[in-house]
């Protein structure tokens, strides 16, 4: 693994293309057609909600609805096709690079979406830091491979010198002009889109990121899923590329929350009862701002984990270390094992509560508030986390150590059906 990121001309290249976009005359609102990612929309109530906010909102693409997972593949691409054919859906008229500017209160972020070439962790270049679940990546890249199109793009982060010159530079020169889009999310982001089509800013941009070495932030499954889709094609083509927004994190630095766990088939007194003598157990008040900082506190000096679902709120700290020695392994760093998710699969899914890691037993839930109104509804235990700072993220990526699955949550993330990127346009 490149540890101290890739020289000049061996690192990040990012190509325009041409980017597929609403036409505005034929939908109610930019707004009404866009969508979170699609493992951030897990709740029945949102894809309905966003289903109804406008026929051609883009999650009938992202995460169709039908009996089978093929006919859920078949049908994305035959809404795809019908969009286009209906002129819901346009390619612009020349490649491009994208500014995607996003706006709310004291956040700003903004940065650069393209195609950006693919590579394998071993080249670091791109730098995962969670492992990823065979399913998933096998249903995305089923719908990848029906519908000929990446249909969200990722988030990635770099660390650029927010000089005067570079992609940053180009960015800040770019919000200047008229954009291309502009609309407002009922969560009150603003979302603005300018397309790169001078040659020479292109050209700064991608001179600028061939020197840099990038995160992947948000995206993890979509990014193993474009690899898998690479390595099953037999010549060179735009299954080489996929399409990313790419963050400087020296000018606009990302937020990182927790990704919380709702275990399905666990009542919270079952749960307390398994971990009496291995964690210490405290109850904390509420409402649930109060509990979290709580949490917060706790994790100041260690493991720390809030549980929920019974109406309380119980926080679970200061680990038996005989149990930390016997689960945890002790082939990683020391970053790594103690890493609040690294004992939360290790030590209690694994050994005290043995709870399997799959769909059927575990969810994962970005709001902590939907997973505890979902725990209480259902009897189940609700997992809350505290958030890993993104630099422990970063030196465990560069060293090739990947972190638990959904242990972090960059943001904001870009919304879903702003600009697409169609295989047979590129």
């Amino acid at each position: 693994m490149n540890t101290s990121g890739p020289a000049a001309g061996q690192g990040l290249r990012l190509i325009p293309f041409r980017g597929l976009r609403y036409v505005p005359e034929q939908v109610g609102s930019l707004a009404a057609v866009t969508s979170p990612p699609y493992d951030v929309v897990v709740r029945p109530d949102g894809l309905h909600h966003l289903e109804s906010a406008d026929p051609h909102n883009i999650v009938r693409l992202i995460l169709p609805q039908a009996g089978t997972a093929a006919e859920r593949h078949r049908q994305a691409a035959d809404t795809l096709k019908r969009w286009l054919a209906e002129g819901v859906l346009a390619p612009d008229p020349v490649p491009a690079l994208y500014v995607y500017e996003q706006r709310a209160g004291d956040i700003l972020q903004r940065g650069v979406i393209g195609a950006l070439a693919l590579s394998p962790a071993s080249e670091g270049v791109v730098l995962p830091h969670e492992d990823v679940m065979d399913d998933v990546v096998e249903d995305r890249a089923d719908l990848m491979r029906a519908a000929a199109a990446h249909l969200e793009p990722l988030l990635l982060s770099y660390e650029g010198e927010g000089g005067p010159s570079g992609a940053t530079a180009v960015i800040e020169r770019v919000v200047e002009r008229l954009p291309l889009l502009t609309t407002t999310t009922e969560d009150g982001v603003d979302h603005r889109l300018w397309a790169v089509t001078d040659a020479a800013e292109r050209a700064e941009v991608q001179s600028d990121l061939s020197r840099r070495q990038a995160l992947i932030a948000d995206g993890h499954h979509r990014w193993a899923t474009y690899l898998r889709l690479q390595q099953e094609q037999s010549a060179p083509g735009p299954w080489d590329f996929g399409l990313v927004l790419l963050v400087d994190t020296a000018r606009y630095p990302l937020r990182v929350r927790a990704i919380h766990r709702l275990l399905h088939r666990l009542p919270v007194d079952e749960a307390l009862r398994a971990v009496d003598g291995l964690f210490r157990v405290r109850p904390v008040d509420g409402p649930l701002p109060r509990a979290l900082d709580a949490l917060g506190a706790a994790a100041a000096d260690g493991n720390a984990f809030l549980l929920a679902g019974d109406g309380g709120f119980h926080l679970i700290d200061r680990a038996d270390e005989a149990l930390l020695a016997r689960t945890v392994r002790a082939d990683r760093p020391a970053a790594w094992r103690t890493l609040d998710a690294t004992v939360l699969h290790s030590a209690l899914l694994d050994d005290v509560w043995q709870v399997p890691d799959a769909p059927e037993h575990i969810a994962y839930i970005h709001a902590a508030e939907a997973a505890v109104e979902q725990a209480e509804r259902r009897g189940a235990t609700a997992v809350l986390m505290h958030p890993v700072r993104e630099g422990v993220v970063r030196d465990l990526a560069r060293q090739g150590v990947t972190m638990p699955r959904k242990s972090t949550s960059f943001g904001p993330k870009p919304a879903t059906g702003l600009v697409l990127r169609s295989l047979d346009l590129d």
